[in-house]
């Protein structure tokens, strides 16, 4: 599954864009380097039922925004991104391509 699949399926479960689900983590002041992933996981569950993995994939765009290394764009494997950002806007506004 690619990184930006994964926010597809957190905006399908959670009903919130990643951009929103970021916004939230900000208020509540989650992206301060003290902050540990097990603390948004724990949030992101309790709130709204989010597994690890997908938690972890929304840790790193809380944490370190929406770029993404290059390693897998443009490659073949089950992983591979179309793009080294991340589209945190909702799938319905993705442009083509992205």
């Amino acid at each position: 599954m690619s990184f930006q699949a994964y926010l597809d399926a957190i905006e399908d479960k959670t009903g919130r864009t990643p951009r929103e689900l970021v916004e939230q983590a900000k208020e509540r002041g989650f992206d301060s380097p003290a902050v540990k992933a097990g603390e948004i996981v724990d949030w992101l569950n309790a709130d709204y039922g989010l597994g690890r993995g997908h938690a972890m994939a929304l840790v790193h765009v809380i944490k370190k925004g929406p770029q993404i290394s290059e390693k897998h764009v443009g490659s073949d494997g089950t992983h591979r991104d179309e793009s080294a950002e991340l589209w945190l806007d909702g799938k319905a506004t993705r442009p083509a391509g992205g």
